[in-house]
This record gives structure tokens, sequence and C-alpha cells, in this order.
């Protein structure tokens, strides 16, 4: 398995989810979609705890070149609708990314990202039609 790829991929998908998921239960005290994020969260760390020794294993911080690749860009943030998109969007393209990877190598644990990555779309409609209000102040 190209470890090192999943370990990003899913460090990156889990900051993402993480950020959403306390918007909402900070920002908009939500619980149904807080929830829903929480669900999702579990199903990956079945996935990362029976993988955890290999993914740490190949984590090679030090040596990771694009590290810091446009940092302008993550404290270009101004509102809470940019927090969405980025957040939403590094959710789902590591979604994708895992779901190619795993393609190769274990096309159950494809599927599983690929089901998450979808869950992941509906959910960020229903977000955003019910806060959209707020989300475009």
């Amino acid at each position: 398995m190209e470890y090192r790829i999943i370990d990003a991929n899913i460090n990156r998908l889990n900051e993402g989810l993480r950020v959403i998921e306390d918007i909402l239960r900070f920002y908009f005290n939500d619980k149904k979609y807080g929830k829903s994020l929480k669900k999702i969260r579990h199903k990956i760390k079945k996935f990362t705890d029976k993988n955890y020794f290999e993914l740490v294993k190949h984590r090679d911080v030090i040596n990771d070149k694009n590290k810091y690749l446009n940092p302008e860009e993550e404290f270009s943030r101004e509102t809470l609708k940019d927090l969405f998109i980025a957040n939403f969007k590094r959710i789902e393209e590591s979604c994708r990314v895992l779901e190619e990877v795993l393609k190769i190598e274990n096309k159950g644990y494809s599927e599983l990202f690929k089901e998450i990555r979808f869950e992941i779309y509906q959910i960020e409609k229903n977000i955003v039609e019910k806060y959209k209000k707020i989300l475009t102040v």
C-alpha cells in the first residue's frame, strides 16, 4: 500500500471533518449534522486503527518538501463560508485520493471512501441549504 499517501489523506480528511464538526457544534449548536460527521469519523477510525502502525511507520514529515506549500492560502479565509468551502473541499479531495489509491490494494476500502465521499456531498448540500443565509453574510 502507498502508506504515505494514505496517511497524509487520512489526516487531511479527519482534520477537515473536525473543523466542520466543531463549527456545527459550537457556532450553530447543530447536533444532527455534527452527529453525521462524527459517524463518518468513526468509520474512518476503524480503518486507521487497523492500519495505524504501518501508517505512522511510513510517515515522513521531516523530508516532505511540500508540507508548507502555499501557506498564504491558509490565512486568506475571512468568513465562515470560506472555512466551510475550504474544509469540505479538503474532505472530498482526500476521500477521492483514498478511493483511487486503495483501488490498487483493497477494493473494499476503496468502496468505503467512495461511500464516505458521497455522504459528504449530501451533508455539504444539506448544511449549505440550512445555513445559507448565515454563511453568505
